[in-house]
C-alpha cells in the first residue's frame, strides 16, 4: 500500500473542499484550485479529511494514488498558506525590476530579458546596496510557481567557476577549480 497515498489530508480552517464527478476544487484564503483526478481514484470528503482509495494494487493505479493524493494536499497547502520562492541573481551588473506582472532582467546580455508573469503569479524583485539582487515570487499554485522559477532560471543558470547566475536562495552550487590549480 502507498504511505502516501493512505494519508489522509488535513482541511485547515477556511479551506472548503468540492468533489464534484473526478474533479476536485479547493477554496481557500489565497485563491481556487481545481485538479482533474483519474477515474480509477476515489477522493472522498469526510469530517474534515480527504481520503484516497485505489480499486487494486496494480502499479498504475499505486502510482496514480500518491500522485494525486500529493497534488491535492498541495493545493489544500496552496489555497491556506501559499507558496513562496525567492531567487537570487549573482554576478556584476545583474539586475531585476518588476512592474507590475513584467519582470525585467539584466543578466549580461546585449539587451534586457522581459517576462510576462501568469496572473497568479506575485513578484517583488529587491535590490540593496553590496547585496545581491533578489527576486520574490508568491502564488497559491505550487506547479505554476516552479514551472515559472525553472523559467527564469533557465535564462542564466548557475556556473561552476565563478558560480555567477540566477540561484535559489540557499541553493549550493558546485564549485570547480579553475585550469590554474590542474598546473604542476
Amino acid at each position: 500500500m502507498s504511505r502516501i497515498g493512505k494519508a489522509p489530508i488535513a482541511i485547515p480552517a477556511g479551506v472548503t473542499v468540492q468533489v464534484k464527478g473526478n474533479t476536485v476544487t479547493v477554496k481557500g484564503p489565497k485563491g481556487e484550485l481545481s485538479q482533474e483526478v483519474n477515474p480509477a481514484i476515489t477522493v472522498k470528503e469526510e469530517n474534515g479529511h480527504i481520503e484516497l482509495s485505489r480499486p487494486n494494487d496494480e502499479r498504475e493505479n499505486r502510482a496514480m494514488h500518491g500522485l494525486y493524493r500529493a497534488l491535492i494536499h498541495n493545493m489544500v497547502v496552496g489555497v491556506s498558506e501559499g507558496y513562496k520562492k525567492e531567487m537570487e541573481l549573482v554576478g556584476v551588473g545583474y539586475r531585476a525590476q518588476s512592474t507590475g506582472q513584467v519582470l525585467e532582467l539584466a543578466l549580461g546580455y546585449s539587451h534586457a530579458i522581459y517576462i510576462k508573469l501568469p496572473k497568479e503569479i506575485k513578484v517583488e524583485a529587491k535590490t540593496e546596496r553590496n547585496k545581491n539582487p533578489l527576486i520574490i515570487l508568491e502564488s497559491s499554485d505550487k506547479q505554476l510557481l516552479g514551472q515559472v522559477c525553472a523559467k527564469i532560471r533557465s535564462l542564466r543558470k548557475p556556473e561552476p567557476y565563478k558560480g555567477k547566475g540566477i540561484k535559489f536562495v540557499g541553493e549550493v552550487i558546485r564549485r570547480k577549480s579553475g585550469k590554474s590549480a590542474n598546473a604542476k
